[in-house]
């Protein structure tokens, strides 16, 4: 039997709302064989946590529910997004695909049982996992749904991304990455003028925002910029 040719997907986000990724992981029921279902959209430029939602089972009805609310809510028009998704069912579901063509939004996937093709929102769910408060398990749904918010909320607004220049996603996400890095620049600069001879490199610059962020970049294009920012 022929396997089909699956291509890499190589995405480019130079500002928000210009690639998604999304993605299910399962959270620990209180019993064995019990589990949670936590869907997640990620904005891939600025690891802002667009929409998510809970629930007791995985469903393309919910999946397709989800992406309406939170297309509409981010006011995507159409041709302006593309969505990332691995190979799971709800994930190439029709319900799911045929939603995706009536918003005008294109669809990519990661090639089967490769990982790194879909790497913001796994790096996304570990940092969610290695908290220190993350339980080994939880103990109904409501307990579930109650901490993911908590999560998200910390995730979205109070976490100094490493990958942002130590932004925040919602500072990049709702538009205050320049206001903010012009003033710890002013902050530098009046430090610097007041002992320069502590600054034996010159005057310094905050960490800095990616001008862009790939999924997958093009070979040339890694071996010109290495090391890319890691997600």
């Amino acid at each position: 039997m022929r396997h089909p040719n699956y291509v890499k997907p190589e995405l480019l986000a130079t500002k928000p709302n210009q690639v998604w990724s999304w993605d299910i992981t399962k959270l620990l029921g209180p019993a064995k064989w019990t589990y949670y279902y936590l869907y997640v959209i990620l904005d891939v430029f600025s690891c802002f946590v667009v929409g998510w939602t809970l629930s007791e089972q995985e469903s393309a009805g919910l999946a397709k529910e989800l992406i309406a609310e939170t297309c509409a809510r981010q006011a995507i028009q159409a041709e302006q997004l593309t969505i990332h998704a691995d190979r799971g069912s709800s994930m190439t579901s029709k319900p799911v695909a045929h939603l995706l063509a009536d918003l005008g939004v294109t669809k990519t996937h990661s090639r089967p049982h490769v990982s790194n093709d879909n790497p913001y929102s796994e790096a996304q769910f570990k940092t969610m996992k290695y908290r220190p408060d993350y339980p080994e398990r939880f103990g109904c749904r409501q307990d579930a749904r109650s901490w993911a918010s908590d999560f998200f909320f910390w995730y979205d607004y109070k976490h100094h991304h490493s990958a942002l220049g130590l932004l925040t996603p919602a500072d990049v996400h709702y538009g205050r990455s320049q206001a903010i890095l012009q003033q710890r620049q002013q902050v530098l600069e009046v430090a610097f003028q007041k002992n320069p001879e502590r600054f034996v490199k010159g005057l310094p610059r905050p960490p800095q925002l990616p001008e862009a962020v790939w999924i997958n970049p093009p070979k040339q294009l890694v071996k010109a910029e290495e090391p890319l920012p890691s997600p």
